[in-house]
């Protein structure tokens, strides 16, 4: 099955007792038994019909064998964390999303997992990184906000070789671009908020894996913490994926011209986007993903054409979040990233400067004169 087949077919799909081409949304909070302990669900905490006809779908989209959808893309992350205890060692991709920095200084870090942040496109300096309390390396890529790659074939293999786990966050190459665990990650997380949902409408997390052991005990995790997906946004993100394959290649036609517009604009210094040939990640991710992606990021001459931009735009939304039908635009340093020490984006190369773009379906000259509007200073 082809990946856009698979998007509209996949998982449970059509209603087998109605015949109804989509699967209906189970509000139930609890279900019949037929005695005790002979049941198909018991209760909406630990199973839903709805929520499970999405997991069937996550499982097969990035080709596991078991998926969970989770109330946000942290509390994903939170549930995956769960595998681990007090004294151990996760390292960390350095340009990670501020909330995922947050949860694991901030709370990961008082339950006593340790983390380490390095640049995972350098194999020698997570080797370097790795102690004896090691369990597992987590890894964005592309990541966020400055599109680093990491070479997820070359760092599963270094996992598998030292027994640790490899969690990867798909969100912004998304399934239809890449499959980490085809690839040989153990784990792949989304902000299913994100491009999975694809119109601003849902919040959600999503887990999937391929080993039957790891299901078992993130299914514990899940339903002894709770933080699950209801039916209805479980439904509202199945309707959001069967659009993913033709909502990405428009958005990322989008995106490539919109790099070739900034490219000659002479109040733009630098652009962050994989699809560059000279981006430092380009040629790794093209062999790891069959797209490149609609996130631009780019340094804007000057703080006051940073500014001019995010507050002169029309079709660019100044707003949280990204992966949606509609172009969103922000400053990470001050937003998306904003609880990250500054000294630490400061190295990381997130400047009060840096300006991302999440590229939508709006006709191309529209979102090219909205920047030319904002990127011009009187």
């Amino acid at each position: 099955m082809r990946k856009k087949t698979q998007l509209i077919h996949g998982g449970i799909g059509m209603d087998a007792e109605t015949g109804a081409v989509t699967p209906p949304i189970h509000p139930a909070s609890t279900f019949k038994q037929k005695g005790i302990g002979n049941f198909q669900y018991e209760y909406g905490r630990t199973g839903n019909p709805t929520r499970h006809a999405l997991e069937s779908l996550l499982a097969d989209i990035e080709s596991g064998a078991h998926g969970f959808a989770f109330a946000s893309g942290l509390a994903a992350i939170t549930a995956v964390m769960k595998l681990f205890s007090s004294g151990d060692h996760i390292i960390v991709t350095d340009d990670v999303y501020g909330g995922t920095y947050r949860l694991f200084t901030k709370i990961l870090q008082r339950e006593g997992i340790a983390a380490t942040f390095v640049d995972t496109e350098d194999q020698a300096a997570v080797a370097r990184a790795r102690t004896s309390k090691t369990k597992a390396i987590f890894i964005e890529t592309p990541t966020n906000p400055l599109l680093k790659v990491t070479d997820i074939r070359k760092l599963a293999s270094y996992a598998q070789a030292e027994e640790l786990l490899l969690i990867v966050d798909n969100t912004f190459a998304t399934p239809y671009w890449q499959n980490p665990l085809v690839l040989g990650a153990d784990i792949v997380v989304h902000s299913a908020t994100k491009y999975l949902g694809g119109h601003s409408d849902v919040v959600a997390g999503a887990v999937v894996v391929k080993d039957e052991k790891l299901a078992e005990t993130l299914a514990f995790i899940q339903n002894a913490t709770g933080a699950v997906l209801g039916p209805t946004d479980s439904w509202l993100l199945m309707r959001g994926i069967k659009t993913l394959g033709v909502r990405m290649e428009e958005i990322e036609t989008n995106a490539r011209m919109l790099v070739k517009f900034l490219l000659g604009h002479p109040n733009v210094s630098r652009i962050y986007y994989p699809g560059l040939v000279e981006h430092p990640g380009h040629a790794t991710h093209a062999l790891q993903a069959r797209g490149f992606g609609g996130i631009i990021s780019f340094e804007a001459a000057s703080e006051e054409i940073a500014d001019n931009v995010l507050n002169k735009t029309t079709y660019f939304t100044l707003a949280e979040s990204l992966g949606a039908v509609e172009s969103l635009i922000s400053l990470p340093a001050k937003m998306t990233h904003a609880s990250i020490p500054e000294d630490r984006r400061s190295a990381l190369g997130i400047t009060n400067t840096l300006v991302r773009l999440s590229v939508g379906l709006e006709d191309f000259e529209d979102l090219a004169e909205d920047l030319e509007i904002g990127l011009t200073v009187f």
